[in-house]
């Protein structure tokens, strides 16, 4: 009965050390720079701010191979960070985001969540 309780705590240790890394573990941060091309509230069960910018240049589809502007999906965290892109659409944005492994759907639907605004023009 000894070798099970210790052989459950390293399982649900492990599972842990998992998860978290999987949907809690910042993977990288940085800032990115574009055009508001829109930012909305949607979701069916949990209601979810994203948003996108269009970032200047222009690169091929690996998709289709065609030329594509480049995009930037994102998910916001903060009500008044959203309200704030949704009054300013067709703005320059710098957005500060946090890159995670896994999408968490109260959080949002992308691995890119923006946390604040860095400038605004």
């Amino acid at each position: 009965m000894k070798y099970f309780w210790i052989i459950l705590a390293a399982v649900v240790l492990l599972l842990s050390g998992v998860l978290y890394y999987r949907y809690y573990f910042v993977f990288g941060e940085g800032v990115k720079s574009g055009v508001l091309n829109y930012a909305v509230k949607k979701g069916n069960v949990f209601k979810t701010y994203e948003g996108k910018l269009i970032q200047q240049g222009f690169g091929a589809n690996p998709r289709t191979g065609s030329l594509t502007s480049y995009e930037f999906e994102f998910s916001i965290v903060d009500e008044e960070i959203f309200k704030t892109l949704e009054v300013n659409n067709g703005k320059t944005f710098d957005l500060h985001y946090k890159e995670y492994h896994g999408v968490l759907p109260w959080r949002g639907n992308t691995v890119y969540v923006v946390d604040r605004i860095v400038n605004m023009k």
